[in-house]
């Protein structure tokens, strides 16, 4: 597979605009919560969890670039990223608890989305956040993963391949750092080479993280981030909810090639063979039974007169 600089999010002035401008909101928003009772912290803690997923739309664009945005919150606050699979595909859950009169405010209220994916660890704390995106592609796009860090904890990248390396650097993210910081104490240590006293190891031929003492599998580099940035039970939620996506799109491409056919542009790819697949893909440990699937879609794709993408 070649890989290069690409798959993270680009942004015309537009988006940047969007962007600054759903920072102030936020900003605002927890401004006032902090000068007011705990009475009204719960709904401004549900209505600032919508705001950042708001915030996030910008990043889904499937574009190239190597940028990163951030977001600066006034007060001390946990963002939860939690995830539920039910349905036809499932939902992105945010929950926000925020610092007032010294006290973490606790709610029960979770704000939903159906068209989000974010890794993140349980919960991230911290008044700065770092966000970047990557395209999920298999074989198709699926969807742009987000991938959400606070700016309090920061990752060291050691021994990953070179272009893994070139990356991490282009991205521009001040918590990210693919060199000089092996020595350096307080990073957590990402390792390439089986490193005993590494906090997260990846094993890139055999496509696992393990992290915590607990094992996930990927495919593609951006399932690869979202196992590094992510909580490993969310991990495997989001990818029964991308799986279930991957199904739907699948059926949607054989939709595609039944209106082609009458203008000469046939096509015998097995989408409704990967629809099936797809379907029942319970664990992340059942990723690699597909991976001989979506390769030969791929290339038959590519060979196409009319390629379905």
């Amino acid at each position: 597979m070649k890989r290069g600089k690409k798959g993270f999010l680009d942004m015309p002035f537009s988006w940047l605009f969007a962007i600054i401008a759903g920072i102030v909101i936020i900003s605002l928003a927890i401004y006032i919560s902090s000068k007011i009772i705990n009475t009204g912290d719960t709904k401004i803690n549900a209505q600032t969890g919508k705001e950042i997923g708001i915030l996030l739309n910008p990043l889904e664009t499937g574009v190239e670039s190597s940028k990163s945005v951030s977001f600066t919150l006034p007060v001390e606050t946990r963002i939860y990223s939690k995830c539920n699979k039910d349905g036809a595909f499932g939902k992105q859950i945010i929950q926000i608890e925020q610092k007032s009169f010294n006290k973490w405010t606790e709610t029960d209220i979770d704000v939903s989305f159906s068209n989000k994916y974010i890794f993140s660890e349980e919960y991230i704390e911290g008044k700065e956040f770092f966000v970047f995106s990557k395209p999920f592609i298999f074989p198709f796009k699926v969807a742009d993963l987000i991938y959400l860090t606070s700016a309090d904890k920061k990752y060291c990248f050691i021994d990953a391949p070179e272009d893994i390396k070139d990356e991490i650097s282009s991205v521009g993210q001040k918590n990210l750092f693919a060199e000089n910081c092996l020595d350096i104490d307080g990073y957590v240590r990402v390792c390439f080479s089986n490193d005993l006293n590494c906090d997260i190891d990846v094993d890139y031929n055999l496509k696992k993280v393990t992290k915590n003492h607990i094992t996930v599998y990927f495919q593609e580099d951006a399932l690869m981030y979202a196992a590094i940035f992510g909580d490993s039970e969310v991990y495997e939620c989001q990818v029964k909810r991308l799986m279930q996506r991957v199904s739907n799109l699948a059926l949607v491409y054989k939709d595609k090639t039944d209106i082609i056919h009458p203008v000469g542009c046939d096509s015998n790819i097995n989408l409704v063979g990967l629809s099936t697949s797809a379907k029942v893909i319970s664990s992340s440990s059942n990723l690699k039974s597909l991976e001989h699937v979506i390769n030969d879609i791929k290339n038959e794709n590519d060979m196409l007169m009319c390629r379905l993408w």
